[in-house]
């Protein structure tokens, strides 16, 4: 039985998000400005707005055209949907994981030595992991891997063919990457000498 689908859920259960609640938009605003320890006059400055207007909005005295929020999510480096929706985590805006080379979380499979990076974090939106992929063939595995979301593979060392339900088999060396999705059928197999390294991002979300 393949092994991916139940890290995937693994990543799930244990990361799971809590359900976004109604947003105060000046209470927001004056969160992501003081997360990033800026003044009233930096966060205008940055989003080019009036320090008044800045001011109005996060004390609710006005509603900002859609305009002034475009320049406003601008300023602050996030998208206007962004404005309105409320972090899943006290600690969204500081948080960060580093795993060094060798640390990560191992998870040992007949096709695939995973080992999951930045473990210490939850309820992340992605899962990020390296895997020797030890596979050769389709045979090895038990029909087609799918599960929920998008992916992206990144290969570190060798070659690899990419074998999905949908498209011919496609051959990627070291630099290549592909995105896909995740509930299409898909495999992976090593067709180097040596077994193969690659980096996968899985999103969660």
């Amino acid at each position: 039985m393949n092994e991916e689908p139940s890290l995937i859920r693994l990543a799930r259960e244990t990361g799971d998000k809590i359900p976004p609640q109604p947003v105060d938009l000046g209470q927001r605003v004056r969160e992501l400005r003081r997360a990033r320890d800026w003044t009233l006059e930096q966060a205008a400055r940055h989003a080019g707005l009036a320090r008044s207007t800045l001011s109005k909005i996060e004390n609710g005295q006005m509603s900002p055209t859609y305009e002034a929020l475009k320049k406003l999510a601008l300023g602050l480096g996030i998208s206007v949907p962004q404005l309105f929706t409320p972090p899943t985590d006290p600690q969204v805006n500081g948080r960060m994981a580093v795993t060094r080379s060798g640390e990560g979380q191992a998870h040992a499979t007949t096709t695939y030595e995973h080992e999951l990076l930045a473990g210490a974090l939850t309820r992340k939106s992605m899962l990020p992991y390296r895997a020797r992929v030890r596979a050769r063939s389709f045979d090895e595995f038990d029909g087609w891997v799918r599960h929920d979301g998008e992916e992206f593979l990144y290969v570190l060392t060798g070659v690899v063919r990419l074998l999905t339900e949908f498209y011919a088999p496609v051959d990627l060396k070291r630099g290549d990457s592909a995105y896909y999705d995740a509930s299409m059928g898909h495999n992976v197999i090593s067709v180097s000498e040596d077994d193969a390294t690659i980096l996968w991002v899985t999103s969660l979300g």
